[in-house]
């Protein structure tokens, strides 16, 4: 491998990529301060749900949750069924979201017995298309489900107007986003409902684990039964619980050692954040221009990329990919059509958009343990064409 000497080192002077590995597609990060986070739980009272998960989630919803309430929970599919079921969802009902997104979007959907219409994407994004929301919506919708592709916002404006007018919740899956803004604020605080993730290549991680934030704070006692099993576990802990479960709860909590993770990364979240919006910004300077590639959610001045995927649209994509594996670089598509599954119904013939970009996506590697002369290195190697 050629790859030229770094400029620079990446987050927490982390090793730059091995060269007989090449430059991987996603590298989870660790602070190194969650050593010593996770080591003092480990010799507390409390490792399952205690004050650090009580510390995380007041921390998050500073930064993140604007008037909101942040919940934390095991994974961000946890979060998304937490949300469909507060945003009273029953069986039978209509909920439009995107196909293009991981499953755990919709898998939720199937527990719940919850009809769900999938929306294609914007071309120009890969986000859900604005379009066809408008088209889908009708009397039997009683939510709109939207995903924050790669970490670039959607067009919430647009979303929120389609959502007033027929007075049914927008909720946010932002695994990607954590970081991201639209027109000035933070996504986590313009929805009813956002869900972020912890799993283990996320911005932050914390082993595996999300985040819910409920705008309206009223919702909160409610959310915190269902995700301990449906137990009043604050009134339980004082000694006064009626001993009585009157709805379905889940397992649903996050734990202390997983908040002890996440705490750590939170503190140095600016920093997470500003390495990968320059290894983004670095791809557009040196992709720009190229033929037969364009490269996903450039070129926006009314939201903030939190560049957790950098995706390109490319011609000739197999080629392109043994190209890149020629050199050690490695790639990959990473999400799929949900339509392409039969639990989920399978495939649909209204959403032209994905078809036409289905075989032509690539995701290209984008995380803490590379520098900057890696994309330049990346760059070089997809301008001698394949």
């Amino acid at each position: 491998m050629t790859q030229k000497e770094p400029k620079e080192k990446p987050v927490n002077d982390l090793p730059v990529m091995d060269e007989r590995e090449g430059i991987v597609l996603f590298y989870p990060h660790i602070p190194k301060e969650a050593v010593a986070e996770v080591t003092s739980v480990l010799h507390s009272r409390w490792i399952g749900q205690g004050p650090r998960v009580a510390q995380f989630e007041q921390e998050f919803n500073i930064r993140f949750g604007g008037v909101g309430r942040s919940l934390a929970v095991g994974s961000g599919t946890d979060a998304l069924h937490l949300a469909y079921i507060l945003s009273g969802l029953q069986p039978g009902d209509e909920v439009i979201t995107p196909v293009f997104t991981c499953t755990a979007t919709t898998i939720p959907f199937l527990y719940m017995g919850v009809t769900f219409r999938f929306a294609d994407v914007d071309p120009a994004t890969l986000n859900i298309s604005i379009p066809h929301v408008r088209q889908l919506v009708n009397e039997k919708t009683k939510a709109i489900v939207c995903v924050h592709y790669g970490g670039l916002p959607c067009d919430m404006d647009e979303l929120h107007a389609i959502a007033a007018a027929h007075n049914i919740p927008v909720i946010e899956d932002a695994a990607h986003a954590l970081g991201a803004t639209y027109r000035g604020k933070p996504v986590g605080s313009l929805s009813d409902f956002t869900m972020f993730s912890f799993q283990a290549i996320k911005h932050i991680t914390t082993g595996d684990g999300g985040m819910l934030v409920v705008r309206d704070r009223a919702l909160a006692p409610k959310a915190e039964r269902i995700r301990w099993f449906g137990i009043d576990r604050s009134n339980k802990q004082k000694g006064t619980w009626e001993n009585d479960i009157w709805e379905v709860g889940y397992k649903y909590q996050m734990t202390d050692i997983a908040a002890a993770l996440g705490l750590a990364a939170l503190r140095e979240f600016d920093q997470t954040l500003a390495h990968r919006q320059r290894l983004f910004n670095a791809y557009k300077k040196e992709l720009h221009g190229v033929s037969g590639l364009h490269l996903i959610g450039a070129g926006h001045t009314d939201r903030t990329h939190a560049a957790w995927l950098c995706t390109a649209i490319v011609e000739k994509r197999e080629a392109f990919m043994q190209y890149l594996r020629a050199n050690k670089i490695e790639s990959g598509q990473v999400h799929y059509r949900n339509d392409r599954y039969s639990v989920l119904g399978g495939r649909r013939d209204d959403l032209p958009n994905m078809d036409a970009v289905e075989d032509r996506y690539i995701v290209l590697p984008l995380h803490l343990h590379m520098s900057v002369a890696d994309v330049e290195y990346i760059g070089s190697v997809i301008r001698r064409g394949w």
